[in-house]
């Protein structure tokens, strides 16, 4: 399991990627919508808040609910594993969500050149 500060490294580079993605193809690729791209860089900016404020919460039972404090660190550590899952998962589900609307407002000549570029590469 990665650790609580690992996962939000993750979460602002991912985030941080996509809006720097958004605001270059903004300025850079011709016939672009900039309004949906910048209404795409709140979306991301929001994403990025929301998830971070998931991280914090805390297991809502003590050592003495438990028989052992082995029984205690057993329950605690599957209970934040799955909680973590949780939030990758929703967050992972939103990333893709947000990558297909800034796929979706790409002109059709950049998609074209795009797969042209994609093909030559391989």
């Amino acid at each position: 399991m990665s650790s609580k500060r690992n996962l939000k490294k993750l979460v602002r580079c991912m985030c941080g990627d996509m809006a720097a993605e958004c605001i270059i193809a903004k300025t850079v690729v011709p016939g672009i919508d900039p309004d949906v791209m910048s209404a795409l860089v709140i979306k991301i900016a929001c994403l990025q808040d929301q998830t971070l404020r998931k991280f914090t919460f805390c297991y809502d039972k003590v050592s003495a609910d438990f028989e052992s404090p082995a029984a205690y660190r057993k329950a605690r550590h599957e209970y934040m594993v799955r909680a973590y899952r949780s939030i990758k998962t929703e967050f992972n589900k939103q990333v893709d969500d947000i990558v297909k609307e800034m796929n979706a407002a790409l002109p059709q000549a950049q998609k074209e050149l795009n797969r042209q570029n994609v093909h030559t590469i391989s």
